[in-house]
């Protein structure tokens, strides 16, 4: 029950400028406090605490019960957005639901005037496409059907053409009212009811109606993402979540990626996302506070030294498409998390920056998002050929196609430089040639160990250990970038 009405709090709380978190004053936090605390810090600029059911406390403890209670949520706020907001005690109906309508609620008189203080007139602004957030929808006999909602963006106008993108039909604006008084114009942040006809309403209970063509529905989508610290554990690539646009919340597999990492520092794009730029794939969103884990397994080395990029990015693929506005705000979740394992289940958060309206999205569209994994293999020399090639082993499998990695440049621990030349035998030997040849130092070390290895093996064991103990083998570097979605998976070097 809590899962439906979380993805119904998410949406609802966009459209709020002033929240109100009711907490229980003999209870405290809990999830559904948290929760609903962490979706007010994404979506909502001011907040009032109300601390309710104080008739619960033992009226000689219960002023000390509040205070102590106020202190801690004071604690509570401290680190949010909403430091230092106003905290009040009340009881909502004393007694609880089957007392006597004669008890006296406590403390509404007091809340009602701070509400009245907190009140503000945001900014609103009626230019751009209109874009209004449905929350009900019925019939007026000899009317037509009235939906009712809060208008996202832009104006609406009595006889303009609006269109449910859902369902892909548009109908003409007959009347609207506001408060039960009839209006020609509705803008930004209005609470209207908009009659048309010829629309039955059970095909519409929550959901968006906009300008027509304005919204596209996309079956994945590009996100600058957050991970909500109060989530417990990584949030992995390839991983499943419930994915919350507007009033919709879909299943939805995510991809994490951060810039290259040279940069990490670059200033954050809050609004757009850049094609010509190349990213680095993570196994997972990057978090400050897990720098030195040892369970960070590829992040860690991807993230070069633990370093934290400025903005990361996730590329959502839906189960099924959204209808939604660009820069809309989205919210990852995993909803089928037990309510009594008191943890937050509110993942991530993030702003959609690029959607894909094709289906065969992964064909036409992912090519150019170039999003690549750093590979990095290691081999050892096996000996000498002459000045200028090696032999190298313990790279490749048996079965590697050699053919792939011809021409690919390595380096060696003694600093030398080489291009594989193709491979030696069937056992996954290769030749690699060094074009400046190798240096003195490199033969030494080359010819020292192999003359070591030939003593090792004429006399008696023991002497055969201290020689490969004091041998210390060549290796070969072999590093490339391969692009995630290049259907080629052709592996590049700089």
């Amino acid at each position: 029950g809590h899962a439906s009405l979380i993805r119904t709090i998410i949406g609802g709380s966009q459209i709020i400028d002033l929240m109100m978190l009711v907490v229980d004053v003999t209870k405290g936090m809990q999830t559904q406090s948290a929760e609903c605390l962490v979706i007010g810090e994404i979506t909502c600029p001011r907040m009032v605490v109300i601390l309710n059911k104080i008739d619960l406390l033992p009226e000689a403890k219960k002023q000390v019960a509040i205070d102590k209670m106020m202190k801690k949520m004071q604690k509570t706020l401290e680190n949010t957005r909403f430091n230092g907001c106003p905290i009040i005690p009340v009881a909502a109906k004393p007694g609880g639901p089957d007392a006597p309508e004669t008890e006296t609620p406590q403390g509404i008189s007091e809340l009602v005037e701070l509400l009245i203080s907190q009140t503000y007139m945001p900014k609103r602004d009626p230019s751009g496409t209109f874009l209004m957030a449905v929350d009900h929808c019925f019939s007026i006999k000899g009317q037509g059907t009235v939906m009712t909602g809060t208008i996202l963006s832009g104006s609406v106008s009595v006889n303009d053409n609006v269109e449910i993108p859902s369902l892909k039909v548009s109908r003409k604006v007959k009347s609207m009212q506001m408060f039960r008084k009839p209006v020609n114009t509705a803008i930004q942040g209005d609470r209207v009811g908009i009659c048309v006809t010829q629309f039955d309403p059970k095909q519409l209970e929550r959901g968006l109606v906009c300008t027509p063509d304005s919204l596209r529905t996309l079956y994945a989508a590009i996100i600058s993402v957050k991970k909500i610290p109060y989530f417990k554990g990584s949030v992995h690539t390839k991983a499943k979540f419930h994915i919350t646009v507007g009033h919709e919340t879909v299943m939805g597999r995510v991809t994490f990626f951060s810039p290259a990492p040279e940069d990490f520092e670059s200033d954050p794009l809050m609004d757009c996302f850049a094609f010509d730029r190349e990213y680095l794939y993570q196994e997972e969103y990057l978090s400050q506070a897990k720098d030195t884990g040892a369970d960070r397994g590829q992040a860690s080395t991807q993230a070069e030294g633990g370093e934290v990029p400025r903005q990361q990015w996730a590329l959502l693929e839906f189960e099924k498409p959204v209808t939604c506005p660009k820069l809309c705000l989205v919210i990852g979740s995993k909803l089928d998390t037990d309510i009594h394992a008191n943890t937050c289940r509110l993942a991530f958060h993030g702003v959609l920056l690029e959607g894909f309206e094709e289906k065969n999205y992964a064909e036409i569209s992912l090519p150019k998002l170039k999003v690549f994994k750093l590979k990095h293999k290691e081999g050892q020399v096996e000996r000498v050929s002459d000045d200028y090639n090696v032999i190298g082993r313990s790279l490749f499998k048996k079965e590697t196609n050699m053919q792939l990695f011809v021409g690919m440049k390595v380096k060696l621990s003694t600093g030398d430089a080489g291009v594989i030349e193709g491979g030696f035998g069937q056992s996954g030997k290769f030749k690699i040639r060094i074009p400046d040849g190798l240096t003195a130092e490199t033969k030494l070390q080359l010819t020292t160990s192999s003359k070591k290895k030939s003593k090792g093996g004429k006399g008696d064991s023991t002497k055969a250990d201290d020689g490969k103990s004091e041998m210390h083998p060549i290796i070969i570097t072999l590093t490339f970038k391969r692009y995630l979605f290049d259907p080629q998976k052709k592996m590049i070097q700089s």
